[in-house]
């Protein structure tokens, strides 16, 4: 990679480091610095939902993380000393995460690391961004100066790409000109991680809200609790002694629970703001940089990781040659999801911050009924979790593609459960020829961009249910040439090969699979030389959508539907892929 090429990431925290895997492992080189010393100590965030574990799965390392977790049941909460409410965890279908992870911030940044450098990636550490300079909004008007540990000197540097992911105090996002929007709570927020005794919480978090404040309570993997309390701003920054610490865990929790010592304490104001762009032509912002979050719910640092792949993919689309406006597509998604993560943990913080009167009693008595109802349940954990990616308005996920003549549009939703923006369900398969994963979303794990060809039933002569294939103990009917089914099973065959050869074309095709998936198995066994993957859809949740023709559709890296079509004519559509469309003029 030449110096103009290079994309400068400022900040190695879990956005950054996100971002650098994502790109490193779509073959992209990356430099990050960090005024840091090394990785984070300090453990801050320890909440980590589904929709970020799906992340961190597809750059692999969710295993590790899950190793050194503590799964949470639930959460509960209290008021008068009586429980009024709470939610379960662990209900969350179709992922792989159903139920949120404690893994303290320092351990996630630890792991993430570790990623990094066995992609060949480093941290330049000690190393800051001293100033920056956007003197307009195309890649070659940037300019930086860092310094450098040992140089004596300050460093000038020109990056094609600057990513701020440097926090709320974010260098990046100032030298950008980018407003800051929001306000901060007149409220002093207060924590200690530490062990206690007294009969604390094993595996569920706790929220006792008195008319003094809030305690949280929080079990560590590992052993030990964390305690976080709120009171009124004093513009004081020390931490609290364990004395004081005590001292609020008696006025505001069960009697008899008791703070024997600490290992981290702290003191913050908290921020409820969001960047007013998350992109200026080459600079763009991610994680604390582009929005800071109230720690209700645990949203900041899931929303930044999400925000960490989200841009390293389509970074690293661009940059090997898709078209430039993919990357337009990063704050129309990324930026919506931040102000729903800001309202929810808004939301939260507020109805910790109620004390007195009929507001407090209509709060408790709203708390008992949506528990009693399940309302918490089917609302509040999947917002939290973050798993549904909310991409319906996106430009980068045209929907249903257009025929060859016909006047383009941006597609609605395509038969049964298809839809642009949404996450497919999981499925189970049988893997056949180059895949062994077990199912579409370990498949899709990988975190590369796929071509699903299904061939259904339904399509002329093929065989499955209702069809005149075979079916047994070796599950799903059989098909192979010559017999029936013969001209549907070629006909997947084919487009599956003509989507092959599509992506051999593209400047995508090392980060790009294509899979045929079909109801039933090859009579005559799979061609192991075919440049493709191939598995039986065991429940034909997905290839009964395929009608009466091979189905293609474009899974993006986030395991969100980008488009699809029945069409036969790959090249011309793929002209409404951003990411294939450099290889439509070699097809056509």
């Amino acid at each position: 990679m030449t110096q103009t090429d290079t994309v400068l990431i400022v900040g190695a925290g879990p956005t950054g480091l996100t971002t650098a895997c994502t790109l490193l492992q779509h073959g992209v080189d990356c430099r990050v610095i960090d005024r840091r010393n090394g990785p984070a100590s300090e453990p801050k965030a320890l909440i980590l939902w589904s929709g970020a574990l799906e992340v961190l799965r597809r750059i692999d390392v969710a295993d590790s993380l899950e190793k050194r977790s503590l799964p949470l049941s639930g959460a509960s909460y209290w008021s008068g000393g009586r429980r009024t409410g709470g939610v379960r965890f662990g209900a969350l279908a179709d992922t792989a995460f159903p139920r949120p992870l404690c893994v303290p911030q320092s351990v996630t940044e630890g792991v993430l690391y570790d990623r990094l450098l066995k992609l060949g990636g480093n941290v330049e550490w000690n190393t800051e961004l001293a100033a920056a300079r956007i003197t307009g909004s195309t890649p070659s008007n940037v300019s930086v100066t860092l310094t450098v540990p040992g140089t004596g000197s300050p460093a000038p540097f020109s990056p094609r790409w600057l990513i701020g992911a440097d926090g709320t105090h974010s260098t990046v996002r100032a030298a950008a000109g980018i407003a800051f929007e929001g306000s901060t709570y007149a409220r002093d927020f207060l924590l200690g991680d530490g062990v206690f005794t007294g009969g604390l919480p094993e595996d569920e978090a706790q929220y006792h809200l008195t008319p003094e404040g809030v305690l949280v309570v929080v079990p560590l993997p590992g052993g030990g609790h964390r305690v976080f309390f709120d009171r009124d701003a004093t513009g004081e920054v020390r931490p609290l002694s364990d004395e004081e610490l005590q001292e609020l865990l008696t006025a505001r929790g069960p009697k008899g629970w008791k703070l024997e010592s600490t290992w981290w304490r702290s003191t913050f104001r908290v921020h409820t703001k969001v960047a007013a762009r998350f992109r200026e032509g080459s600079v763009l912002l991610a994680g604390d940089a582009a929005h800071c979050h109230s720690p209700a719910g645990g949203q900041g640092l899931n929303t930044g990781v999400q925000d960490g792949f989200n841009l390293g993919w389509k970074l690293a689309a661009v940059i090997n040659g898709a078209d430039p406006a993919l990357l337009d597509s990063y704050e129309a998604e990324r930026r919506p999801a931040a102000l729903r993560a800001l309202r929810n943990s808004d939301r939260q913080t507020r109805l910790w911050m109620l004390r007195q009167g009929p507001k407090r009693v209509l709060r408790d008595t709203l708390l008992k009924v949506a528990t009693a109802t399940g309302a918490l349940d089917r609302r509040i954990v999947p917002e939290l979790a973050q798993l549904d990616p909310g991409l319906e308005s996106s430009p980068a996920v045209p929907g249903e593609l257009p025929k060859p003549g016909t006047r383009g549009g941006r597609g609605g939703r395509g038969p049964g459960l298809l839809s642009p923006g949404v996450r497919l369900p999981d499925t189970p398969w049988q893997p056949l020829h180059g895949t062994d994963a077990a199912s579409l979303h370990e498949f899709l794990a990988a975190g590369r961009h796929t071509l699903l060809v299904l061939q259904g039933a339904s399509a002329p002569g093929t065989s499955g249910s209702g069809g005149s294939g075979t079916s047994g103990a070796d599950g799903p009917g059989t098909s192979g040439s010559g017999g029936p089914g013969a001209s549907g099973a070629d006909a997947g065959e084919r487009t599956a090969a003509e989507a092959a050869e599509l992506v051999a074309r593209s400047t995508v095709r090392s980060q790009t699979d294509v899979l045929l998936l079909t109801d039933h198995r090859p009579r005559g066994g799979c061609d192991p030389s075919a440049p493709y993957a191939r598995a039986v859809d065991i429940g034909r949740k997905l290839t009964e959508l395929a009608g009466a023709g091979p189905l293609v559709v474009y899974v993006r890296p986030d395991g969100a539907v980008g488009a699809w079509s029945a069409h036969r004519d790959l090249g011309r559509l793929a002209a409404g892929v951003s990411v294939l469309g450099a290889a439509v003029e070699s097809v056509a």
